[in-house]
C-alpha cells in the first residue's frame, strides 16, 4: 500500500499533516512502512490495554491497499485519502460485517450495502480496517457492551472514554486509527473526543445521509431530527478532509442537502460560556475556556463572556425529545439491553418524565422557541465557544451508582445537548491537561457553517497543540 508520506504524480493524501503517517511534533512516529501495516501494529501493541477496537477487517483491508499500490503505479487520479486506514463506529454499516451496536441480537445481521459515510469515504480513497467498541445501542455516555466488554481511557484507564462512540475516541487517541466514522444524537461525537483529548465535527442535521440494512424498522421522531453522521481525528485538518468527503445529498436519506462547504465571511465574533448556566463547572475546564478565548483574542477577535438566550430551555427540549422516543422503544429496550444500561435511561425517565401527545407537540414548540432565539443570538456572535463536558471523565460505572450520579453526568454533559436539539454544527478540540487528563472546548456555529467552527478550532489548535497519539498509561 502506498504511503500518503510518498510523492503522488495526482491527488492528495490526506490532510497536510501526512494523515495515518506522521504524527504531531514532539510525539513517536510509526516505524512501519505503510499506514495500513503501521496501525495494525499499533492496534496488536496497546489494544489490550484499552479494548477500543472489537474487530479487524483485514483481509477486505488489505485487498483494498494492494488496489490502492495499483492505482498509484499507474498514475491514476487519487483522491484525497487515499490509501488512508479509518476505523468505523459498530453501528454503521461496512457491507459484508456485522453492526452490532453492542448487543447480542444485532451480532448476525450481515450488512449488504456500505453507510452513505463509508461508500463516500471508500469514494474518496480511504480503507476501513477496524470496527470499534461502543455502548448498547449507544444510549449510554460511557462505552461498555454485553458483547465487548469496557473500552479504557488511553489517559487513565480507570476514567471513560466517553460515549457513545468511545472506542473510536479511544483508538485515535491510542493511534490505533487515524481517521474514524461515529454519530451524535446526545454528544456521542463529542463527549468521547473530549474524554481522550482529540477532534470531532458534530455537523449540521442534514448534511451528512444516514441509512442501515442492519437495524430493522424506521427511526422514530427525535433521530430523525437529531441523529448526525461524524468524523473523529487528531487534527482539525484531518476532520475537514473527512467531513467534506462525506457530506451531502444521498437518496436513501431524503432530507440530507448538498451545501456548500464555504459560507460568506462573518464578523470575527465570538460568545464565550466558561460556566454554563444549569449546573456547576470544575475551574479547569472553565479556565481552558477562557484560555481558548484569550487564543481568538489575540488572532484578532472579539470575544465576550455572554450567554445564548434560552439556554436551560434548550437542555429540556433536547431530553423531552429524546424521551419520547426512548418510551415508544421501552419494550425493545427492555429485551435488548443489560440491566445496566437499562438503569441509566430509568434515571433519565425519573429526571424529565414522560409525555403525552400535548407533552411532545409543546415540546416541538419549545424547540422552535429556542431556535429563534438562537439565530437571532448569532447574528451578532456567529460562533460560541463553551465547554464539552463541564466536570472532567467520570471513573467507571459512576453513571449508574444511583440517581444523583446519573444526574450529575447529565448536567455535566448538559452544553452538548444544545446543537443536537437546534441541529447546529459543533466542533470539540483540546486544549491541554490538567491532572492528568484532558480538557478541551466546543466550538458551536449556526446551521451548515461546519466551515467557520472548523476555522475557529484551527486558530485554538495551532495555539493550544495536539495532544495525542498516546500510549495508554
Amino acid at each position: 500500500m502506498a504511503s500518503c508520506a510518498k510523492k503522488r504524480p495526482r491527488g492528495k493524501c490526506g490532510a497536510e499533516n501526512g494523515l495515518g503517517v506522521a504524527s504531531p511534533v514532539g510525539q513517536p512516529r510509526f516505524p512501519a512502512p505503510s499506514p495500513l501495516d503501521a496501525h495494525l501494529a499499533r492496534i496488536e501493541s496497546v489494544s489490550p490495554a484499552l479494548n477500543a477496537v472489537v474487530r479487524i477487517l483485514d483481509d477486505e483491508a488489505r485487498t483494498a491497499a494492494a488496489e490502492a499500490d495499483r492505482a498509484v503505479a499507474a498514475g491514476e487520479e487519487l483522491g484525497p485519502l487515499h490509501g488512508v486506514p479509518i476505523s468505523v463506529k459498530d453501528n454503521i454499516d461496512v457491507v459484508g460485517d456485522v453492526s452490532t451496536q453492542g448487543i447480542p441480537m444485532l451480532a448476525e445481521i450481515v450488512a449488504t450495502q456500505d453507510a452513505p459515510a463509508v461508500a463516500r469515504m471508500r469514494r474518496a480513497g480511504a480503507i476501513p480496517f477496524v470496527r470499534t467498541n461502543m455502548p448498547e445501542l449507544g444510549l449510554r455516555v460511557h462505552t461498555v457492551s454485553a458483547t465487548y466488554g469496557l473500552t479504557r481511557n488511553p489517559w487513565d484507564p480507570e476514567r471513560t472514554a466517553a460515549g457513545s462512540s468511545g472506542g473510536e475516541a479511544s483508538a485515535i487517541a491510542a493511534g490505533m486509527s487515524p481517521l474514524g466514522l461515529g454519530n451524535d444524537i446526545g454528544g456521542s461525537l463529542r463527549n468521547p473526543a473530549y474524554a481522550c483529548g482529540i477532534t470531532s465535527i458534530k455537523p449540521s442535521a442534514q448534511r451528512i445521509p444516514s441509512a442501515t440494512t442492519t437495524m430493522p424498522g424506521t427511526p422514530l421522531l427525535a433521530e430523525q431530527l437529531m441523529l448526525v453522521q461524524g468524523v473523529l481525528a487528531r487534527h482539525v485538518a484531518d476532520v475537514r478532509v473527512g467531513f467534506e468527503a462525506i457530506a451531502g445529498a444521498d437518496p436513501r436519506d431524503p432530507y440530507v442537502i448538498s451545501a456548500p462547504f464555504d459560507g460568506p465571511s462573518s464578523p470575527k465574533r465570538a460568545a464565550l460560556v466558561p460556566e454554563p448556566a444549569g449546573g456547576s463547572t470544575d475551574p479547569a475546564i472553565a479556565a481552558a475556556v477562557r484560555a481558548a478565548g484569550q487564543v481568538l483574542i489575540d488572532a484578532g477577535w472579539q470575544v465576550d463572556e455572554v450567554s445564548p438566550p434560552m439556554l436551560e430551555e434548550s437542555y429540556l427540549a433536547w431530553a423531552l425529545h429524546m424521551n419520547a422516543d426512548l418510551a415508544a422503544l421501552r419494550p425493545l429496550l427492555e429485551m435488548a439491553l443489560t440491566p445496566e444500561s437499562m438503569s441509566f435511561l430509568r434515571f433519565a425517565d425519573d429526571a424529565f418524565g414522560e409525555l403525552d401527545v400535548a407533552g411532545i407537540n409543546a415540546a416541538h414548540q419549545l424547540r422552535l422557541e429556542v431556535a429563534t432565539a438562537w439565530a437571532a443570538f448569532m447574528e451578532t456572535y456567529p460562533v460560541i465557544i463553551g465547554p464539552t463536558w463541564t466536570q472532567k471523565p467520570f471513573t467507571h460505572g459512576f453513571d449508574i451508582t444511583n440517581f444523583e450520579s446519573a444526574e450529575a453526568v447529565l448536567e455535566m454533559m448538559r452544553f452538548i445537548l444544545p446543537q443536537n436539539v437546534l441541529g447546529i454544527p459543533a466542533v470539540c478540540v483540546p486544549t491541554g491537561v490538567d491532572g492528568g487528563l484532558p480538557t478541551g472546548v466546543q466550538i458551536t456555529g449556526r446551521r451548515f457553517r461546519e466551515d467557520e467552527c472548523l476555522a475557529v478550532g484551527e486558530i485554538i489548535e495551532s495555539s493550544m497543540g495536539v495532544l495525542t497519539p498516546i500510549d495508554p498509561r
